[in-house]
């Protein structure tokens, strides 16, 4: 009973099974079969493309935070009086 549990856990199609799959999808869905394709892989694209954006814009934001800290260190040094000969030793 365990060994037919781990096989239903972890069952993976082989060749057959796909082509079992092939023959029923293209029975269910037949002519729109390349529709859908279509569709699939301009959402990948438009998916791809946000990601891209998404890491774009944590750079950017990553760029100014830290342009924003080495501000406020600047002020707080200015505001302590310290200047740069005396942060260097």
């Amino acid at each position: 009973m365990t060994e037919y549990m781990q096989y239903l856990a972890f069952w993976t199609p082989g060749p057959f099974e796909l082509v079992i799959i092939l023959i029923i999808a293209v029975l269910l869905f037949g002519r729109r079969l390349p529709e859908i394709a279509r569709g699939l892989g301009k959402s990948l694209t438009e998916f791809k493309k946000g990601v891209h954006e998404v890491e774009e814009t944590k750079d950017d934001l990553v760029s100014e935070v830290k342009e924003l800290k080495d501000e406020v260190v600047e002020e707080v040094k200015g505001a302590a009086g310290l200047d740069e000969s005396e942060t260097m030793s």
